[in-house]
């Protein structure tokens, strides 16, 4: 067996034993596009291997959904099929756990008007909020992981041709799972301990607002009373562990929903609706996104901060160091999955319910009078680098260095 076929086997079991962490006679739900088919293969034979008695898959083609967007008249982007969000509440009420493994070209839908990507976001985030809450209160165990496709491998590595762009996208994405080690689940066990270091210093600090300086940067966000840091795994409801995102590289809690001020710039392109958003500027008042600038993709941008009253906000402040294994790599992926954990960011839309004590079993309601925001789309952004400083401000006012230059400061 070659090198590369060695480490696809080894990438499918972890996806299916540490990603979702499949139980016996339990149903996996696989949403993916042809460019897996391989990779995904190899997914479902691992996943009956380890006891699942269904395993569902959902296809998607890039070349069909980017001839929609072409094509097909505007209503057909205001509606989502009522059968397909019956069907994953169904699955989800039922223990399945859910594996999207992402491929897509960033800039698949370039070109395509703005309001109707901003019209599908909607149309789907609303149909699909029941199973969104599921996902983000972890009753559901989950995972996003990633294989490359020719036009996203096209993008990151520009030169070279297409065969070799895909094989290098391979490798970066194995080294970044940690694929390419001799045992990668025991290497993702000894990261979700290192990453417990950070959560449970910082729970135990209660900060009470977070101040972040850099360049095109000045912005103070605090956090609930009651919030909770959490990294690496998460537990579903039935108490089995699972890993939500394979690379993950943050340690991440919720931001008051009223409690953001000031200004912050993005450090990385951001692939939305098929596009890239790049060189933006967000400033925030009271919580409240009042200002919106980017050099590309400002319209996208601005469609997605008015998806609803939730997206004018934020969900998720996220920590990650500049020395993390995916900023080394030097790699820019155009793939949130991957560049979120090569900086620190923070999210436009809903928050985790499970970032709050207590919240797993809350109310919408509940969530709310706790502070954290409530939206149909949840959408990471990158602010991180190394010349980011950031201070923790305890309840009476003192400041602490969390993070120096981009780095741990703890």
């Amino acid at each position: 067996m070659s090198d590369f076929q060695t480490n696809l086997e080894k990438y499918a079991d972890l996806a299916v034993k540490v990603g979702v962490n499949i139980q016996k006679d339990q149903t996996l739900v696989v949403n993916t596009t042809i460019d897996s088919a391989e990779f995904v293969r190899l997914v479902v034979k691992k996943a009956y291997e380890a006891g699942a008695k269904n395993v569902v898959v959902n296809w998607n083609d890039d070349v069909v959904n980017r001839t929609k967007y072409d094509h097909a008249p505007d209503e057909a982007f205001t509606e989502y099929p009522e059968w397909r969000a019956r069907e994953v509440e169904d699955l989800a009420e039922n223990g399945a756990a859910f594996m999207s493994i992402v491929s897509s070209s960033p800039d698949l839908l370039k070109g395509v008007k703005s309001e109707r990507i901003a019209n599908f976001q909607k149309a789907a985030g609303t149909a699909l909020s029941k199973y969104r809450k599921y996902i983000q209160s972890d009753k559901v165990s989950w995972t996003v992981i990633a294989a490359p496709s020719e036009g996203w491998a096209k993008m990151v590595f520009p030169e070279d041709s297409a065969e070799t762009a895909v094989q290098k996208l391979w490798d970066a994405i194995f080294k970044a799972v940690r694929v390419d080690t001799p045992d990668p689940v025991a290497a993702w066990k000894e990261h979700d301990s290192s990453l417990h270091e950070k959560v449970d210093y910082l729970n135990g600090k209660r900060y009470k607002k977070l101040h972040y300086k850099a360049p095109g940067t000045d912005l103070t966000v605090e956090l609930p009373e009651k919030h909770i840091w959490v990294g690496a795994g998460s537990v579903n409801e039935q108490g089995n562990e699972f890993m939500a995102n394979m690379p993950t590289e943050e340690v991440f809690s919720v931001p008051l929903k009223t409690g953001v001020n000031g200004y912050v710039s993005s450090t990385k392109p951001l692939s939305y609706g098929g596009n890239i958003i790049d060189n933006f500027k967000l400033t925030f008042e009271n919580g409240k996104i009042v200002g919106v600038e980017a050099e590309e993709g400002e319209e996208i941008l601005k469609q997605l901060v008015a998806t609803d009253e939730g997206s004018h906000y934020l969900g998720e402040v996220a920590l990650v160091p500049f020395n993390s294994p995916i900023s080394q790599s030097n790699v820019l992926f155009f793939n949130t999955l991957f560049d979120e954990n090569a900086s620190n960011h923070f999210a436009i839309g809903s928050a985790y319910a499970f970032c709050v004590e207590g919240g797993k079993t809350m109310s919408s309601e509940e969530l709310a009078e706790n502070g954290l925001n409530e939206s149909i789309t949840h959408v990471d952004f990158m602010i991180g680098s190394d010349k980011m400083d950031i201070d923790g401000i305890t309840a009476d006012g003192t400041a602490e260095p969390v993070f120096r230059n981009g780095d741990w400061a703890l």
